[in-house]
């Protein structure tokens, strides 16, 4: 394996670059620094909102491309790149297959601001670090803002008692299990592989001369985008089924280990 032919350079947020305190690390910060100097592009592509991921990224923020909502926001400083949010006549389909749903807590999430009608204390403690930007309302019609994703919350497991029942909608949507207590529904094109390609166009950058990291299942349109393909050892089994290759965890910094590689071949 030979990484010194990289041009590009994508992570995932959660469960990746940040470790289980949802840190990113100064190892990480070093390292960047060290792709900058070789015109080595990073993109860091994530479910979370738009001022969520440039919170975590503050130092570098005008360094990066950001693909937000798992693909429905793609961003190079203050200019839009992609944005697709959901059609008004799909959201009311998506409402509609929610209220059959027991305990399905959603979170609507648009540009600058989440909302729920959720009552869940565990969910409502969540979005202090997910969705700082957050709102409660009474119902979604009370949204006037384009809405980009629906986040489901679930208490205990999002895989297991919300996603089978929303399989039916996978025709129509993209329907993603990205962490163990959430599912995102989005349009088909609103995912990080599509984010990814469009990068790759604008800057004439091949499968071959990308390296991605991901951990759960919305982001594995993203790792089909490349060659060097990383699943975390923290990783979910699909995404280790559909990675290249698999590094250490989020928290044995999985990602800066194969950075650092990178730097060290390009040096050499």
């Amino acid at each position: 394996m030979n990484l010194s032919n990289v041009k590009l350079v994508v992570t995932d947020m959660d469960g990746t670059l940040l470790n289980s305190n949802h840190e990113v690390s100064d190892r990480f910060f070093n390292i960047f620094n060290e792709l900058k100097k070789n015109n080595i592009l990073f993109v860091a592509a994530s479910g979370r909102p738009l001022y969520g991921i440039t919170e975590k990224l503050e130092p570098i923020k005008n360094d990066i491309l950001i693909v937000a909502e798992n693909g429905g926001i793609a961003t190079r400083n203050d200019e839009i790149l992609l944005s697709t949010e959901i059609k008004l006549n799909h959201l009311e389909k998506i409402n509609n297959s929610l209220k059959e749903i027991e305990n399905a807590n959603a979170v609507y999430c648009t540009k600058d601001r989440a909302y729920t009608n959720s009552t869940s204390d565990m969910l409502l403690h969540l979005l202090t670090e997910y969705y700082k930007n957050h709102q409660r309302i009474e119902s979604p019609e009370e949204i006037s803002s384009p809405i980009y994703k629906v986040a489901l919350f679930h208490e205990i497991s999002s895989e297991k008692y919300l996603y089978p029942h929303l399989q039916h909608l996978e025709s129509n949507f993209k329907v993603k299990v990205s962490a163990n207590h959430w599912v995102d529904i989005s349009e088909n094109d609103a995912n990080k592989g599509h984010a990814i390609e469009l990068i790759q166009n604008m800057y004439d950058i091949k499968p071959e001369e990308t390296l991605v990291f991901g951990d759960y299942n919305n982001d594995i349109e993203m790792l089909k985008k490349a060659h060097f393909s990383y699943a975390m050892e923290n990783a979910h089994p699909l995404v280790k089924e559909t990675a290249n290759y698999i590094t250490t965890s989020n928290n044995d910094f999985g990602v800066e280990i194969i950075l650092e590689k990178l730097i060290n071949e390009i040096s050499n």
